[in-house]
């Protein structure tokens, strides 16, 4: 039998000066924290977060290295000698799906705190794992969503304009991977058929893209908090996660995926740099009216992102290398057949090589 499911975080605050209530909203879950980051971070927040958790127990423990179950495993062992019943991640995409992978498995509450608005991962009961070579192996899934997202925005838009420009990238995929996966009648990663709810927030997020995206990365590179600016950061973060975990993902976060099969300067990209590409991508492979392919392509060109195969680092890739991707792309463990699960390797991979003339032709 199959059902509808929808699943969120039990709360989720966000605001200029969200950081000065961490204290007060961990103590709901915990009496002694677990705080995972990276000495950047730690470097950049270290006199908030501690005015914010003052006479809040917490041990610190910096993250490095890969998003990786032998990393989990490791620290989940650190969270039991540090005595800690909570779990706070702070940082980055890495950062974030780590700790909510330790909370699983030391069955703790996680409170997540992003410090840049470039990926939908802080909502979701799902972590990216990955080789400790930087190959993606697979998604992991808990049984429950994050306990508590909070988001600063002013601490948010200090990070480079990059990272905003790329989470909206990574949302901007969220309503089309949606709509696929209902068309395919596919589950989404829910775990089991969108509902009208995960559906429609999909298509509340492209919505807001769409309407103030342009503005709030304008406002964010004066340093502005805008409502645009707060619009955007609830698309990017909750919209986006509630979106793709309710509504699905597709080909895009798949071809995404198959990009870690080949070596080459695309990994310098972001998350979402990549994803918007591979969305433009997914666009092909859906055959979609060529107006609908210049909408999409002419907002990321407007935002800083990569729509051509130069500006993707593949001018060199060869047709070999690509169909590698594609192999990836289509596998069991990737999210291909939400689109269309006959599709090819040799299929991703010519659509790879469409994208640029596609863009080049506006």
């Amino acid at each position: 039998m199959a059902y509808h499911v929808f699943r969120s975080p039990s709360r989720y605050i966000q605001g200029v000066g969200a950081i000065d209530a961490l204290g007060k909203e961990a103590a709901v879950y915990g009496k002694k924290a677990f705080l995972l980051t990276d000495d950047f971070v730690w470097g950049l927040l270290q006199e908030k977060v501690e005015r914010a958790l003052e006479g809040f127990p917490y041990h610190y423990e910096a993250f490095t290295g890969e998003a990786s179950l032998e990393v989990m495993v490791r620290l989940a062992d650190e969270v039991a000698d540090a005595t800690a019943d909570v779990i706070i991640g702070l940082g980055g995409g890495k950062i974030i799906d780590v700790a909510k992978g330790i909370a699983a498995a030391c069955e703790l509450p996680v409170v997540i705190v992003p410090t840049t608005v470039s990926t939908d991962a802080p909502t979701s009961a799902i972590s990216v794992l990955y080789t400790q070579e930087g190959l993606f192996d697979h998604y992991r899934f808990y049984a429950k969503n994050p306990d508590l997202v909070l988001v600063d925005t002013q601490i948010v838009i200090q990070a480079p304009i990059r990272f905003f420009a790329s989470g909206m990238a990574d949302a901007l995929a969220t309503c089309a991977e949606a709509l696929a996966t209902k068309a395919s009648g596919e589950n989404a990663l829910a775990g089991g058929l969108p509902t009208i709810a995960g559906t429609a927030i999909a298509k509340a997020c492209e919505e807001t893209l769409f309407r103030d995206g342009l503005s709030a990365f304008a406002d964010v590179q004066k340093g502005l908090v805008t409502p645009a600016v707060e619009a955007i950061v609830e698309a990017n973060t909750l919209l986006s996660g509630l979106g793709f975990e309710n509504g699905g993902l597709a080909a895009a976060h798949a071809i995404h995926n198959g990009f870690t099969a080949i070596k080459g300067e695309v990994h310098r990209l972001t998350h979402g740099e990549i994803v918007g590409f591979c969305l433009l991508v997914q666009l092909v492979l859906e055959e979609r009216p060529h107006a609908d392919f210049q909408k999409y392509s002419q907002f990321l060109e407007a935002i800083g992102m990569p729509t051509t195969l130069a500006e993707m680092h593949l001018t060199g890739a060869t047709h070999e290398e690509l169909v590698k991707v594609g192999k990836l792309a289509v596998s069991q463990s990737n999210t291909m057949k939400n689109l269309n699960k006959k599709k090819t390797a040799e299929q991703v991979a010519d659509a790879i090589l469409a994208v640029d003339g596609l863009v080049g032709k506006e």
